[in-house]
């Protein structure tokens, strides 16, 4: 009887590879849902957060286009390096922006900057994720 045993250098990559991909799909589940909302109550929740209509509008048109390439880079069974680097730049460009724009650019309600907050470090978590997936993927 022969048993099979994948060697230790395959099992963390594979394994940091399924991680990657998980992280992409919540990414991209996330972002998505979130982007449908601004597009499909942009005046609500523009009200709600203190947040023009417009804005909520544009940023739900990037946010949902966002998530579809998120999604088609997590639906590959190796996601490429390069993409997915690109998504981690963006979601920590996004993260950090999102503090940024508080300061600078908007004036939300309470509940608009803490919502303004969450997502920003969600963001973050995301990046720090997949980043942290890609180079386990990439053997460190």
């Amino acid at each position: 009887m022969t048993t099979t045993h994948a060697t230790p250098a395959t099992v963390p990559a594979t394994a940091s590879r399924t991680w990657l991909r998980r992280f992409l799909v919540l990414d991209a589940v996330v972002t998505g849902g979130n982007g449908l909302a601004y597009l499909a109550a942009s005046g609500p929740l523009g009200d709600l957060l203190g947040v023009e209509r417009a804005l909520l509008i544009g940023l739900g048109a990037f946010l949902t286009v966002f998530a579809a390439g998120v999604g088609l880079l997590a639906a590959r069974p190796q996601p490429p390096a390069f993409g997915v680097r690109c998504v981690v730049e963006a979601n920590a460009l996004w993260a950090v922006l999102s503090v940024v724009a508080l300061f600078l650019w908007l004036s939300p309600t309470t509940v608009g900057t803490v919502w303004t907050l969450l997502q920003g470090a969600t963001v973050a978590g995301f990046a720090a994720l997949q980043y942290g997936a890609l180079r386990a993927t990439a053997g460190g």
